[in-house]
């Protein structure tokens, strides 16, 4: 397996307001950095654990030969419930919270995970085993709302000596332990790519694909199991701090409707209309990677203090905002209309830096 990154999926490449560091937080060997703002790595010193593969909230990364969504379905199909690092996937931490809730809502047993492994992982393994806690912990806390379903947890003792086995096999960061011996040039100058530091550009192509709307498969995934489950009698409300995955908002009255939130979403959570006289928000397709709040400059764009579970199961487009647009006397485009003469903003600029030329030209004549 490798790791591979889309640089067009990344929010940080996205803005450069972006705020997000779980990828550099929760790699174990600190082989993710950035540079000029975007995630760069070197390969050889992965240890493909997956933890960024986890926490990207937009599925930037991703390992090669390794799908989540693929390890779903397989699973299902075999009716599998217990599940090892190193032995079923790479890294338990992998699975976000969004997908142990797929698992445990499409399996008819009871979701046991396997920690055993987390004793010999490789580098800061704290990191990757705290991360999997958390998610667990989370996982079942969302669960308890609607749900009898739990996540176990339980080590194997049986696969012990495996995972002892396999962190060896799998230790990256010494490059000819890795390699072993180069029998061909080719070989050699692909082993020493892998050394060096793999850094992203943003080209037009790249560029071109940002401006394009995801939804994570994750999301996916939930959404259509949660489509199959009954829905509670009483739909709870939880702590917004309970809740990672996704989010409620608000605006408050110093939106100046300036557009960018909604252009910058990478999901399409937030919208607008053809005029732009509104910003409408679904909670189901917000994967609370902050960046709409990231690059609000006046801050109006805020955080609900609880999640209401409803939107699981009766997910509503909701208007956050609503603008009166007028067209621009002077270039017929829509704009905010405030009061006053109906002049947009950057006619406003224009007639302002004309009276000002004029101005200075009067004063040059005398």
């Amino acid at each position: 397996m490798a790791l591979a990154f889309d640089v067009s999926s990344c929010v940080r490449a996205t803005s450069k307001f972006s705020e997000c560091t779980k990828c550099v937080d929760i790699c174990p060997v600190s082989t993710i950095e950035f540079v000029d703002n975007i995630p760069a790595f070197t390969p050889s010193a992965c240890i493909e654990c997956g933890g960024c593969v986890g926490v990207c909230p937009t599925e930037s990364f991703s390992l090669s030969d390794f799908s989540v969504l693929n390890f779903f379905f397989e699973s299902m199909e075999k009716h599998q419930h217990k599940f090892s690092c190193r032995v079923d996937i790479p890294c338990l931490s992998m699975l976000s919270v969004e997908e142990l809730i797929s698992f445990a809502l499409a399996s008819k047993e009871q979701i046991v995970l396997d920690t055993q492994s987390c004793n010999y992982c490789g580098g800061d393994s704290n990191k990757l085993r705290h991360q999997l806690e958390t998610n667990i912990e989370e996982a079942n806390f969302i669960l308890s709302a609607f749900s009898d379903k739990e996540i176990l947890v339980k080590a194997f003792d049986e696969k012990e000596e495996y995972c002892k086995k396999d962190i060896d096999i799998r230790d990256r960061r010494s490059f000819f332990s890795l390699k072993g011996v180069v029998k061909s040039k080719k070989e050699f100058d692909e082993a020493v790519l892998e050394d060096e530091l793999k850094e992203f550009a943003l080209d037009m192509d790249t560029i071109a694909r940002i401006k394009d709307k995801k939804i994570p498969n994750r999301r996916k995934l939930l959404f259509s199991l949660l489509k199959r489950e009954d829905r509670p009698k009483v739909y709870e409300i939880l702590a917004e701090d309970d809740i990672s995955f996704t989010s409620q908002k608000f605006i408050d009255e110093s939106c100046t409707n300036c557009q960018i939130c909604y252009r910058i979403c990478p999901t399409g959570a937030l919208s607008s209309d053809l005029k732009f006289s509104v910003i409408n928000f679904d909670a189901m397709m917000c994967v609370k990677c902050h960046l709409c709040h990231d690059v609000c400059e006046p801050n109006s764009i805020q955080l609900q203090s609880g999640f209401e579970i409803k939107e699981f199961f009766e997910p509503t487009q909701r208007t956050l905002a609503t603008f009166n647009v007028e067209r621009c006397n002077e270039c017929g485009n829509y704009f905010t209309y405030k009061g006053g003469i109906k002049e947009c903003f950057r006619c406003k600029i224009e007639e302002e830096e004309a009276m000002e030329l004029h101005a200075n030209a009067k004063k040059r004549e005398f």
